[in-house]
């Protein structure tokens, strides 16, 4: 018996769709109709390039020069690091073909129960995750702010700063898709002339003769580099999300087009912000980012900068909250978008209040975002494998339905295409993984050499593809 999706929210009415900026999107995972699908697909380079023009970017930039790379190492690590975004902008390309979004067109790679653990690990919890670093990063700022305003330094006011800046980038997730598209095209221009401001600023006071005390070379030169290169390409990786925002375009878009807006949107920020990080990190003590930032900015610029730095974070984390909540009832839990919005940005928050009042931050960023590469590497390989074996033919309507026997039940709800994938891809990237906090076997026997992001994504990709021509759940198209 054919049944409805239990967790889909209840379709706008006529004429007041969810396209409309200013108003709280009422649509949750259920399918667009044609009717309500609107805009091109060059709107998407301002969507992702508003929360690109990022300070996490100078700081993740200044870590590879406090690695001791030289400036050539660095600037090509970052360069071939982000070509990840392309993987990114590919898998976009499946929201406007199904019409839904990207947590219930990944049932068509783990099956409709397979999913639903899958996206407790990475719809959820990664999320999460992604939230409290980005808003360790903003708080940061913020929190040195209202010093300025003469606040006093204590836990309460960190945490009243943490909570506001937690409620704010909320507020963009519950408005949601037609909000996001209006709100970052204009603040991707705000937040670009201001970064570009701080470039000018960083760029009189590089050292562009920079050279590390020593030099690294053999097999310590390989771990750094493998560690840099995984550092920049989590960002992307982390993306799989990326048919949300595309989900509303019409389904006659061209996906080249799509692939190559989001990935050239978010590409261009990452680069060119990371890469002034890196020059920043030649003349100034970027242990410290934000003091080291505010350093050479005059003082009137400086609220100017910090607020720039937490609305940027608020469009960052906008995006990840908004479809963490579609997560969450692709699973199928019983609540509407709103209401799990507010779950995920509870356990943001509290994970945030952790990092910022008892972890140490830089160490927090590093450490994380050369961990999540274990899931989030395979995970996106299985995406964009499943789309290349599919030729991005998705139907949103089957993929909605939830009954035992449907096209992606599988067996017993499963694809083990995909479960076996992930789980052999995951394992292989953690034996390569190298961090303070856990160094895989295989990179203990290279001296630390990080090759989790290839080795992980090859894996995935590779079994993926193998398990499911030989179980014959994809159809030759």
């Amino acid at each position: 018996m054919t049944t409805t999706n239990p967790t889909s929210s209840p379709g706008p009415l006529e004429g007041q769709g969810p396209e409309r900026a200013g108003h709280m999107e009422t649509r949750g995972i259920d399918q667009v109709p044609a009717d309500e699908r609107s805009g091109r697909p060059r709107q998407l380079f301002a969507v992702w390039a508003a929360p690109n023009v990022s300070y996490l970017s100078f700081v993740v930039g200044a870590t590879l020069v406090l690695t001791g790379l030289t400036l050539p190492q660095v600037f090509g690590v970052i360069l071939v690091g982000n070509l990840l975004w392309i993987c990114t902008g590919i898998v976009a390309a499946s929201g406007p073909a199904a019409g839904t979004s990207g947590s219930v067109i990944s049932r068509a790679m783990y099956g409709v129960v397979g999913n639903k653990v899958v996206l407790v690990l990475t719809g959820w919890l990664i999320a999460a995750a992604y939230l409290a670093l980005n808003w360790s990063a903003a708080s940061v700022a913020g929190i040195g702010l209202a010093g300025r305003t003469g606040l006093p330094d204590n836990p309460s006011v960190d945490a009243a700063v943490i909570c506001l800046i937690a409620g704010g980038t909320l507020l963009i997730a519950i408005f949601g898709y037609a909000t996001i598209v209006r709100l970052y095209t204009a603040l991707s221009v705000v937040l670009t002339v201001v970064f570009v401001v701080v470039t000018g600023y960083v760029l009189a006071h590089a050292d562009w003769s920079y050279a590390p005390a020593a030099p690294l070379g053999g097999t310590a030169l390989a771990a750094t580099l493998g560690a840099g290169f995984t550092i920049i390409a989590s960002t992307p990786l982390s993306y799989s999300n990326s048919p949300d925002l595309a989900r509303y375009l019409p389904r006659d878009s061209s996906p080249a087009a799509i692939a190559g807006w989001t990935a050239f949107g978010a590409y261009l920020p990452s680069v060119v912000f990371t890469g002034v990080g890196a020059l920043a990190a030649t003349s100034l003590d970027m242990s410290d980012p934000e003091g080291a930032l505010e350093s050479i900015l005059p003082g009137w610029f400086i609220p100017v900068f910090v607020i720039a730095v937490v609305v940027n974070t608020m469009t960052n984390n906008g995006m990840t909250a908004y479809s963490a909540s579609l997560s969450i009832q692709s699973v199928g839990v019983r609540l509407a978008r709103i209401p799990a919005v507010l779950i995920i940005g509870v356990l943001g928050t509290a994970m945030t209040l952790y990092a910022i009042l008892v972890f140490d931050f830089l160490t927090s960023v590093n450490t994380m975002l050369q961990l999540v590469v274990v899931v989030t590497g395979p995970a996106m390989a299985v995406a964009v494998t499943d789309l290349v074996m599919r030729r991005n033919r998705y139907n949103g309507a089957a993929l909605l339905g939830q009954e035992r026997g449907g096209p992606f039940w599988y067996r017993r709800g499963v694809h083990w295409a995909g479960v076996l994938a992930l789980a052999v891809g995951g394992l292989v990237s953690a034996m390569w993984v190298n961090t303070t906090f856990w160094t895989g076997p295989i990179a203990r026997v290279t001296e630390s050499v990080d090759l989790s992001i290839p080795s992980g994504m090859i894996t995935a990709a590779a079994v993926y593809w193998g398990t499911a021509r030989a179980l014959r759940t994809i159809p030759r198209a």
